[in-house]
């Protein structure tokens, strides 16, 4: 269980939340909403212990299961299947045991094997308390769902992708959640920050059936309406505007009737209370005219002001970054070609032999299956990895702007202002502040560690790097992730009206449709084939 008591967090001085009471309890399935910035994800770190609250408590009982937005794995050299055992402590215990084998095959000296044995034996009962060869398999299925086959599973993290990744530490706190069998009630707490990313439409629907039974408590934070409408029973609503959590011990179609109606509510209270505010206001004045009247005329104006102080603050429209691609500098027929591409790591190959030849305001879709090296090609056509063989070659004029779906292209180090300017050195001052301003990043906000942004902010200000390139090809990775609903129309709208070239890839179907490909690249072959209606269906499940 997880309670916080008086909680309030704060991203400099501005305040997210504020005397917030919250308890997650076995049988809770709680999604985490508000708009970007509104400190879901700071809200989830700091429930999960990553983080520190400016003030209040957090208790925390029994066993946590957290995915970040962005998770920062250790040692990359760990194989993907030891690292999703790791979760049970099931890869050392299997390392020793094989090493106890080795050991036994070894020995000649009766003592010395006998010794071996019993060890090896106490290895075994303890492989055996922890489910044993059972739960080798039960992670093997977990993994399998989320679209990582044995092939993968044998690989070390650094050779996969970061979608790859990001579902071997999904997989690995659902194994833990798993431990006490199929069937049995788990008390792990599950807090995960959007984790359909990166994921395909048959995983997805396995994750919400997963999710959906799970009964150790749940809270989730996830644009993916249709995984919110299936699986939660109660909303957490964090209202930026005001800095406070409401809930609602509703499912979603349900609260989202419930806040349609506190909004009428709030919006009906505050038209009456300013109306008889108004009459006391005048009729103070009336009163204050004459001396005689003057302290009761005070009087009048102050509960008039109090009427006003009591009520919520009136909701504005909720503010949308203005989001349109850069004009595209001049530039030849074919500003960005590809001969011969070829890429591994290690023994595995990602694809090789693939050509493509990227003309002026041309738009292409990649599509291939998770790991296929879609991610990978984009890499290499922005020259921030080297192909094998094969190489790119740059037209007249090319000028490339790279959205990288993992947010590499930012400093998290640095502030918002110091990566903006790194993006557009030559850009003036006062231009790139009005260009934060409409990425909704001003004042004490420009100042701010990268790092410490939601992922959805991350995402604008990545964007605004784009919009101050003068980009003629833009390679983007994802651009959909982690954006609320208004915001993802923004940027589906500024993929509309862009001029230049555009190589997209993406899960989001709506996000195809807002380029209308000319063409697409099909990965790990590197066919390339005219855009038809049929490839959409892919476009989810690839």
């Amino acid at each position: 269980m997880i309670t916080a008591t008086d909680m309030e967090l704060r991203a400099g001085s501005r305040i997210l939340v504020s005397g917030a009471n919250l308890r997650v309890q076995p049988g809770d399935r709680i999604g985490l909403v508000g708009r970007n910035g509104a400190g879901k994800t700071t809200s989830l770190r700091v429930l999960a212990g990553e983080g520190e609250p400016y003030g209040g408590t957090i208790t925390r009982k029994g066993e946590l299961g957290y995915l970040p937005q962005d998770p920062r794995e250790g040692d990359l050299s760990v194989i993907a299947k030891d690292r999703v055992l790791s979760a049970r402590g099931l890869d050392q215990l299997l390392r020793d045991m094989e090493k106890a084998q080795s050991k036994m095959a070894e020995l000649v000296d009766a003592d010395e094997l006998e010794t071996a044995v019993r060890k090896y034996g106490r290895l075994e009962e303890r492989f055996a308390a922890l489910g044993g060869y059972a739960a080798e398999s039960e992670a093997a299925r977990i993994c399998s769902n989320l679209g990582l086959p044995d092939r993968v599973l044998a690989q070390p993290l650094s050779t996969l992708s970061g979608g790859q990744r990001r579902r071997v530490e999904l997989a690995r706190i659902l194994f833990a959640a798993s431990e006490a069998g199929v069937g049995a009630k788990s008390s792990t707490i599950l807090l995960i920050d959007e984790p359909t990313n990166h994921l395909d439409a048959d995983s997805i629907t396995w994750l919400r059936g997963f999710l959906k039974s799970h009964d150790g408590g749940l809270v989730v934070i996830s644009h993916d309406v249709e995984l919110l409408d299936d699986v939660v029973n109660k909303v957490w609503f964090l209202d930026a505007m005001r800095g406070e959590v409401d809930i609602y011990n509703l499912g979603w179609k349900k609260y989202l009737e419930a806040r349609a109606t506190d909004e009428k509510r709030r919006r009906r209270e505050r038209a009456n209370a300013e109306k008889k505010a108004g009459a006391l206001m005048m009729q103070a004045a009336k009163m204050g005219a004459k001396a005689t009247k003057a302290v009761a005329a005070q009087n009048m104006a102050k509960r008039a002001q109090k009427l006003l102080d009591g009520l919520d603050e009136e909701r504005q429209s909720d503010k949308v970054a203005k989001i349109r691609f850069p004009a595209p500098a001049p530039c030849g027929k074919t500003p960005l070609m590809a001969e011969g591409l070829s890429k591994s790591y290690g023994s595995l190959e990602i694809f090789t032999g693939v050509d493509l030849a990227i003309d002026k305001g041309s738009r292409v879709v990649v599509l291939g299956f998770n790991g296929a090296g879609k991610t990978t090609l984009l890499r290499l056509l922005g020259g921030s990895e080297k192909a094998d063989a094969g190489e790119v070659v740059p037209g007249h004029g090319l000028k490339i702007g790279y959205f990288a779906q993992e947010h590499e292209t930012l400093d998290h180090s640095a502030s918002v202002w110091e990566n903006i300017r790194h993006m557009a050195p030559d850009e003036q001052e006062q231009r790139l502040r009005s260009l934060l301003g409409t990425f909704l990043f001003s004042g004490e906000q420009l100042e701010q560690p990268a790092g410490t942004l939601s992922g959805g902010e991350k995402t604008r200000l990545a964007l605004a790097g784009l919009v101050s390139s003068a980009a003629n090809v833009l390679l983007l990775d994802e651009p959909t992730n982690n954006l609320d609903p208004a915001s993802r129309e923004q940027v589906l709208d500024a993929l509309r009206r862009y001029e230049g070239a555009v190589v997209l890839v993406t899960h989001d179907p709506g996000a195809v449709e807002a380029l209308e490909p000319e063409r697409v690249i099909l990965l790990p072959d590197g066919t390339e084939d005219h855009w038809s209606e049929d490839y959409l269906d892919l476009v989810q499940l690839a």
